[in-house]
């Protein structure tokens, strides 16, 4: 029996992969509904204070596997959002759903952001997710637009469509006691209205949010940026024709002199891109960074022709070809995630393999700026690999070393009408100036979320976020989210966290459904307690260490809200089996007998004589022990 819907459940994926389809003998088209509870704020663990006697008890009309009706709202389609759009339909009967997306089309960051050079920044085959491969990626660090070619084709393939809104941009939220219920307000285009917009609204009983903690870039804070009379780019605003690519929006660059700020993973990505393309490009850098060697492992030069371990390896005819057989495909991803799960280790300050690491990437980094070797002394730092996002940066040293590229260490001072100013008092005129200055990542959203005692969720989270295993909040029932705060890895496969988070709240939303809950919130010394082991996790790591970090909400110290406090594998574990005690319920009903959800006494297939009454005896559902040796 499924993991979600089973009412008596086996132990966590039992005789399957843990990913089995809705069990057809669980009802899912029923609409019975039931009064609600009150305010909905009444507690089921204070249940047995109330006279239960005041209150009569009214045995279910339904079975005990006929699911409540719910309806779920996703707010973001990138890879959060188009998951969490194939699980809760996968594994929650009697489901409505529906995904809204305020941008032209799906992809999130990977639709939003089209600049120069950008890519994957660890292994293509890594960055999929688990149920839905792709083997054909054109190169070892895939580009966006291909990132976002294979992220359309799953919407495509699982038919998402139909529950997607696009143009819909959440601006107000909150939550009703009375109904259980999320309120919601979203702007979309309207030809009709005097502004362009027109707002609209919905309600749900289920949250999701998949709206990351890269979507809301900013621009720099240098005096006389509004000054500028050249062409500016924000990195995560390059504008691109319906059919183009970045190339066509550079294509008559070839004359022009460019200034790119920063030394982010986007700036590492835009100067080698745009190095030939240009007559000159300045690349100012405030701080310093490390940069990885490129990534190879014994399976990759096993299976692969040439050096995979070069510069964005690109898989040959023959490498995508020997890929189509399943078992080679399958031996090579999981050998390129069983390496990114090993380094974990390295995060961790003073380790033998964060003191080999920094070694290594130094003697790298020195090797390729040997045309220019005085950068060495202003980019590498002294803080650990990893302090800052890590990424390989093909090709950017080798930019830098070029003629006609000049890597400006010197501050700014200011942005005038025709360039920059350092502080020194040297001018640059430019033709062009990118900003890849990155995002806002303090997790403080440009509209209101309004939780239970009128709390706002900025407040909540000012003047750092708190959550409870970086999927939730107190104060803010029936909403959970993925990629919010604490929710990056150091190390590993972004998408396998992504995934479990998303599961995490399909297993709340299939707990509301079974045990016909209005509402499921965490309580506030559950979120306490993972704040606490937050603060004392991260002093152990070198992300704790003196370094300008998004991880950090752009400062050099401070609170860690990037990242989750331990490995990958760490986040999957611990998201693995939630800890039911740690959660306050409220139910939909109106009798106080918890057990209400037990219904008329009988399932669905006994009541209708449909389906397969002995399923415990299917594939799946029989756990068969091991029989000991000798």
């Amino acid at each position: 029996m499924d993991r979600v819907l089973n009412i008596i459940s086996p132990k966590r994926g039992s005789g399957t992969d843990g990913h089995s389809k809705v069990d057809p003998n669980l009802q899912t088209t029923g609409t019975e509904s039931v009064p609600v509870e009150g305010s909905g704020s009444e507690r089921v663990d204070r249940d047995h204070d109330t006279q239960k006697e005041d209150i009569p008890f009214n045995l279910g009309s339904f079975s005990i596997d006929e699911y409540r009706p719910l309806k779920v709202v996703i707010i973001g389609a990138g890879f959060s959002g188009i998951t969490a759009g194939i699980r809760f339909r996968q594994y929650i009967p009697n489901i409505q759903m529906t995904i809204y997306e305020k941008n032209e089309d799906v992809g999130g960051t990977w639709w939003s952001n089209r600049y120069p050079g950008l890519a994957c920044d660890i292994p293509s085959h890594c960055y999929q997710l688990t149920f839905e491969a792709k083997t054909d990626w054109s190169a070892f660090y895939a580009p966006g637009p291909e990132i976002l070619s294979y992220m359309r084709s799953v919407v495509s393939k699982y038919k998402l469509h139909q529950h997607l809104h696009l143009q819909h941009e959440l601006v107000y939220a909150r939550w009703d006691s009375p109904t259980s219920q999320w309120h919601i307000r979203l702007k979309r285009p309207s030809p009709n209205s005097e502004t362009g917009f027109e707002e609209i609204e919905d309600k749900a009983d289920f949250l999701f949010s998949g709206m990351g903690g890269l979507s809301r870039w900013s621009w720099p804070d240098i005096k006389g940026l509004d000054k500028y009379k050249g062409v500016l780019y924000h990195s995560a605003q390059w504008d691109v024709m319906e059919g183009q690519s970045w190339q066509d929006t550079v294509k008559d660059w070839g004359e022009k002199t460019v200034g790119v700020i920063g030394v982010g993973s986007s700036g590492i990505q835009i100067v080698p891109a745009l190095q030939s393309r240009v007559k000159h490009l300045y690349n100012y850098v405030r701080g310093k960074t490390w940069l990885s060697p490129p990534f190879a492992s014994d399976k990759m030069s096993e299976l692969l022709k040439g050096d995979p371990g070069s510069e964005n390896y690109i898989f040959t005819d023959e490498d995508k070809q020997r890929f189509q057989d399943p078992e080679t495909y399958k031996a090579f991803r999981h050998d390129l995630e069983d390496s990114l799960n090993s380094v974990h280790s390295s995060t961790l300050r003073g380790s033998e393999m964060q003191n080999a690491a920094k070694k290594a990437f130094k003697e790298n980094m020195i090797k390729r700026l040997e045309k220019k070797p005085w950068i060495a002394d202003h980019l590498i730092p002294e803080f650990g690999v990893a302090c800052r996002r890590l990424t390989p940066g093909p090709g950017y040293l080798e930019a830098l070393c070029s003629d006609n590229v000049d890597f400006v260490p010197t501050h700014i001072k200011r942005i005038t009408t025709d360039g920059i100013e350092l502080i020194d008092g040297t001018t640059h005129a430019l033709d062009i100036l990118i900003c890849a200055t990155g995002y806002d990542t303090t997790y403080q959203y440009p509209f209101p979320i309004i939780g239970l005692n009128n709390t706002h969720l900025s407040t909540k989270w000012s003047p750092h976020p708190q959550t409870y295993l970086s999927v939730c909040v107190d104060e803010f029932p029936n909403f959970f989210f993925a990629l919010g705060p604490n929710s990056g890895v150091g190390s590993g496969s972004l998408l396998a966290l992504i995934e479990r988070q998303v599961e995490f709240a399909v297993e709340v939303v299939g707990k509301m459904g079974r045990e016909r809950l209005g509402s499921v919130v965490v309580k506030r010394e559950a979120v306490e307690d993972y704040d606490e082991y937050i603060e004392h996790y991260f002093p152990t790591s070198v992300y704790s260490e003196r370094c300008r970090s998004w991880y950090k909400m752009g400062k050099e110290e401070g609170r860690v809200v990037g990242l989750w406090p331990g490995s990958c594998l760490h986040a999957i574990r611990a998201l693995q089996h939630p800890r039911w005690e740690d959660f306050d319920y409220t139910r939909i009903d109106k009798t106080r007998n918890r057990l209400y959800w037990l219904g008329d006494g009988s399932t669905w297939n006994e009541k209708t004589m449909t389906g397969d009454r002995a399923w415990y005896l299917g594939d799946g559902h029989v756990d068969y022990p091991p029989v000991p040796g000798d």
